[in-house]
């Protein structure tokens, strides 16, 4: 429950459920946005992160367990395909209902992930067409679409302010990828684009993950260190995305990233590979798609938003639109609470 996308619509649901009724909890492995809803009265339980490890399995369970032994939920809502596994296990002897949020998985895995998803998961939730439509040819029957939004967040301190925090003038061009630091994200392939780029413009890097030390390397090699900053694991992304002027996002797949509809409600235009949720996310204007693993189309894109306020001003207003249109907090919520209610037979939840 730190920086992320699916961390960000489970704090949103968590925060909002009060108005359909709902009195949640949530497990996970913790971190600001977990403190951040157990400051607010909702109650959070400690699981460790499985990942795929028998004993992190074995692990999670047991945590899992006494979340559900202490809540007595009537329906368990799982984000992603680890987490489906040890809510089934933990929730198997109660026979409570459990149903799937599915964020995306890397091409090769998807056979895998429904292999599981079909012994665990009563409903499996997917976050964009491109990833129900994989689901299905991967054997997973029916998975309901319901696309990511994006719950309100103010920014607390002014575009200035936040740019004298990181030594930048107010003039200076400046793009913004809020991603974790992991292989999927690709930021070897925007380190390059920016090494093509030029030009007085600086690159926020805001996350963390084990391959920092590899890409402050690599800008150092490309000689562009001294127009990247490695802003570490963030719980201001509203203000560096009131700071910034424009979004960019190089993943090598997505499932519906919520850091693009973050960017489209700040009116910042976005940059991004033409990759499942991304391309539905953009399809109702707000930004430009380029090809996987193409730094030169990167950097060419880059450059055409960066350097032009006028194209940047009129895609931010077609993607405030956009985000206003398809994504919708309450919508979500209003889907979410027909499905849920369903599952538990019309009952309070």
């Amino acid at each position: 429950m730190g920086t992320g996308g699916a961390e960000a619509l489970v704090a949103g649901m968590a925060r909002a459920g009060g108005e359909f009724g709902w009195h949640s909890a949530v497990a996970s492995g913790g971190g600001h946005r977990a403190e951040a809803l157990r400051a607010l009265g909702v109650p959070t339980f400690t699981v460790p992160v499985a990942r795929r490890k028998a004993t992190g399995v074995l692990r999670a369970t047991t945590a899992a367990k006494a979340a559900v032994r202490s809540f007595r939920p009537e329906v368990v809502l799982a984000h992603n395909v680890s987490a489906s596994l040890v809510a089934r296990l933990a929730v198997l002897p109660r026979r409570v209902p459990l149903l799937t949020v599915f964020h995306g998985v890397a091409d090769a895995d998807y056979e895998g992930a429904a292999r599981i998803l079909r012994r665990t998961s009563r409903t499996v939730v997917a976050v964009a067409d491109a990833t129900a439509e994989r689901l299905r040819a991967a054997g997973v029957t029916d998975p309901v679409v319901i696309p990511n939004a994006v719950f309100p967040q103010r920014e607390r301190v002014d575009r200035d302010a936040v740019r004298a925090v990181h030594g930048v003038g107010p003039d200076v061009p400046v793009a913004l990828c809020p991603a974790r630091l992991v292989p999927q994200k690709r930021h070897d392939v925007l380190l390059e684009a920016w090494a093509r780029l030029g030009g007085d413009a600086v690159l926020w890097l805001a996350g963390d993950g084990p391959l920092r030390p590899d890409l402050a390397h690599l800008a150092a090699d490309l000689g562009v260190e001294d127009r990247v900053a490695f802003l570490g694991n963030r719980c201001d992304v509203p203000d560096l995305l009131a700071a910034a002027d424009l979004t960019v996002l190089t993943s090598d797949w997505e499932g519906m990233p919520v850091a693009v509809l973050e960017s489209l409600t700040a009116g910042r235009p976005v940059v991004a590979t033409d990759v499942d949720g991304v391309r539905q996310a953009l399809a109702g204007g707000g930004g430009v798609v380029v090809p996987r693993r193409d730094p030169a189309a990167t950097a060419e894109a880059l450059r055409s938003l960066l350097f032009d306020e006028r194209a940047r001003s009129a895609l931010g207003q077609a993607g405030r639109a956009s985000v206003r249109r398809a994504h919708d907090p309450a919508l979500l919520m209003r889907s979410y609470d027909e499905l849920l209610r369903t599952a538990v037979g019309g009952e309070r939840v």
